[in-house]
């Protein structure tokens, strides 16, 4: 990961199901390359985490009101897993990294939980937006949500399954609704940036489009250029998502007139 960070000179970077303890996270290797890095990691599942040149203020693990999951605790709670959090770099962007939960199936109680979840952030970008309006907000990560059809390969192979459901779709619409945009889809209109390992799913291009860069409206001004980098997804033991780049035209602490790029 980090030797791509350098070839394709990445600013920030936005970690999603980083599966480990903060402890156990390889910052060595991160700040050998020049980053600072921040982490959100419980345990052996989820987990999130930023890396930046250009500083990392105001850090926030999770979100207020942003629902749990599982065996209830001993004050009746549900635990909160670690899928969202918040930095500001350069000169006032915000950023969120988030790994919206997976839903599974229609009929899991993961389902609710996920809508749950998406309309508890979506509550608190609206806040956000009411609060500081006219600043940069991006909300990137994997979104586990497809929300056309253009991006799944084949809609009929996902009926009745989860990422592709009205109830989804509608939660994703949400935030649209409140002035935020995917700034990617106007520069790459197509391609996908996960393909599941099994049954030849990359070599066949059978893949979803389900990481996305939400921008306010101050954030989709900055926007430049963006890329999908699906030739990340070969090699050796490759992720099952590519990274996607937004390179933005603003001020950075590192003062040398270069974009910040996610």
């Amino acid at each position: 990961m980090t030797d791509w960070l350098q070839r394709a000179d990445i600013d920030v970077l936005a970690m999603q199901e980083i599966k480990c303890k903060d402890a156990q996270f390889p910052h060595q290797a991160f700040e050998d390359a020049g980053y600072e890095v921040v982490t959100h990691g419980l345990s052996q599942w989820n987990g999130v985490a930023f890396a930046s040149r250009i500083g990392l203020d105001d850090v926030q693990r999770d979100f207020p009101g942003m629902p749990g999951f599982g065996k209830p605790l001993d004050d009746g709670g549900l635990p909160l897993e670690a899928r969202a959090m918040a930095v500001t770099v350069g000169e006032g962007i915000r950023l969120w990294s988030l790994y919206v939960p997976n839903g599974r199936e229609l009929d899991n109680p993961h389902y609710p939980y996920k809508l749950e979840w998406l309309s508890a952030l979506a509550d608190v970008a609206q806040g956000w937006l009411a609060d500081h309006e006219g600043e940069p907000l991006a909300m990137m990560g994997d979104w586990n949500i497809a929300p056309l059809d253009s991006d799944v390969w084949d809609r009929s192979v996902f009926e009745g399954s989860t990422h592709v459901s009205e109830p989804e779709r509608d939660a994703f619409r949400r935030f649209e609704r409140l002035g935020m945009a995917d700034v990617v889809r106007p520069l790459v209109p197509t391609g996908y940036t996960y393909w599941d390992y099994k049954q030849l799913r990359f070599p066949r291009n059978e893949g979803m489009r389900i990481d996305f860069v939400l921008g306010s409206p101050a954030f989709q001004e900055l926007v430049s250029s963006a890329s999908i980098e699906r030739n990340e997804r070969k090699g050796e033991a490759p992720s099952d998502h590519v990274p996607v780049v937004v390179e933005v035209d603003a001020d950075s602490p590192l003062d040398d007139d270069r974009p910040m790029i996610f």
